[in-house]
């Protein structure tokens, strides 16, 4: 099985460049593991049902709003109006308590766990790094455990793994323009879920890199890594963390391209790819570096990947 992780995250191109090999090291048998990974992702089905259960989701209203923007990376416009119908979204990432009902209940071992390491982003070597032992049981590598960590979002997954809880729940991962829609909780055009002041008044709203990336964290928001959730003011729509602590994975495909065409009503993405959207930011979005807390914000990573800021929380249609 392969894995790719974000080795180095190019400001200018905002792209992920990885290494993704076989377990043999050979290229080909990259290519077999990433065709198996694809035909393993078009198994979960869009789900057009209310989910079992909606215990812990915010009912979202539907409507049209101008998703993308024109004053960002070019692969984070045009700027286009979207209508979407109404769906209920996770007031809060998914935790580490969740997703441990779901492993004990399903049995599901993850590709880190698997693998036996995941991406880790180390600030003392500036840089990704194969984290050995490092799985959503030790989120921050061996020595640690998610038994300490039950409220914090659950990272070191796949695309697949996230997906797969959310099947579990009935319910399944949200949309890029689901995703935009509910962070930006009604205020239109702001650069921020809260508007366009990054810490307004002086008070931070997420938890986000503060000083020059990577070499000085000055933690002014009180984390130095990711942050138990809902430690920050919920957004208009009471959504949570919907801005910055981890990344989030969605159900949409990536291409470059696709807002120039998308769909007006209920946009899913492009029907396949190479590499799946994330959105929201993380702890380690900064100013001068990839500023993904802006809510147009796009970010994309092989599906296989897992990540030491990235979770996921699930949607599903609410009709």
């Amino acid at each position: 099985m392969s894995k790719t992780i974000l080795v180095v995250v190019a400001l200018a191109a905002w792209t992920g460049a990885g290494c993704s090999t076989g377990g043999d090291g050979s290229i080909a048998a990259a290519d077999e593991a990433a065709q198996r990974n694809a035909e393993a992702i078009q198994s979960f089905p869009f789900r057009s049902a209310p989910p079992v259960d909606i215990s812990g989701m915010v009912l979202i209203e539907g409507g049209e709003f101008m998703m993308g923007t024109d004053e960002g990376f070019p692969f984070e416009g045009p700027s286009h109006r979207v209508f979407l119908d109404p769906f209920y979204m996770d007031e809060h990432e998914v935790t580490n308590g969740q997703y441990a009902m779901f492993a004990e209940f399903t049995g599901h071992v993850t590709e880190s766990e698997r693998l036996g390491w995941s991406g880790v982003f180390d600030p003392s070597r500036n840089g990704w790094t194969k984290g050995d032992g490092a799985d959503w049981r030790r989120p921050h590598g061996p020595g640690s455990t998610h038994l300490e960590m039950k409220d914090y979002p659950v990272v070191h997954l796949s695309w697949l793994d996230a997906a797969a809880y959310c099947d579990w729940r009935g319910a399944r991962l949200p949309t890029e323009a689901e995703f935009e829609y509910a962070a930006r909780g009604g205020i239109e055009g702001a650069a921020y879920a809260w508007g366009d002041e990054l810490a307004p008044g002086g008070v931070h709203q997420a938890n986000l890199w503060q000083g020059t990336f990577p070499e000085v964290d000055r933690t002014l928001d009180g984390y130095g890594s990711h942050a138990p959730v809902k430690k920050f003011p919920p957004n208009r729509y009471g959504l949570y963390d919907m801005t910055g602590n981890v990344w989030e994975w969605v159900y949409d495909w990536y291409h470059p391209a696709y807002f120039a065409n998308s769909p007006v009503k209920n946009p899913r993405g492009p029907q396949g790819g190479e590499q799946k959207v994330q959105r929201g930011g993380s702890w380690l979005c900064s100013e001068n570096y990839c500023q993904g807390y802006r809510v147009a914000a796009r970010m994309l990573t092989a599906p296989d990947s897992g990540l030491n800021n990235l979770g996921f929380r699930c949607a599903a249609n609410a009709e």
